[in-house]
């Protein structure tokens, strides 16, 4: 599962050919959550409030590199890095 971004210890990845609807997955510690690209809504898993906020802020400046990284990714290619939030 490529690493898309990096930011104050999130990890931001996208795995090859995943199921619907487009979505991220977000690491924190032992934590993980899967983020809708379209709504910025988590759909599975659980962040710590402040961590999923600082998700949903880069995650809202970076929708449209997120859905083409998705289209990539569905097609067996390699998704950009993602400038991180800083």
């Amino acid at each position: 599962m490529p690493e898309v971004s990096r930011f104050f210890g999130i990890v931001v990845k996208m795995f090859f050919d995943d199921h619907n609807p487009p979505h991220f997955h977000c690491y924190y510690g032992d934590e993980m959550a899967m983020v809708e690209i379209n709504t910025l809504s988590v759909f599975a898993g659980h962040l710590p409030p402040r961590v999923l906020g600082l998700v949903i802020e880069w995650a809202t400046v970076h929708q449209e590199e997120l859905l083409e990284n998705w289209n990539r990714a569905r097609n067996h290619e390699s998704p950009n890095r993602i400038e991180p939030l800083r």
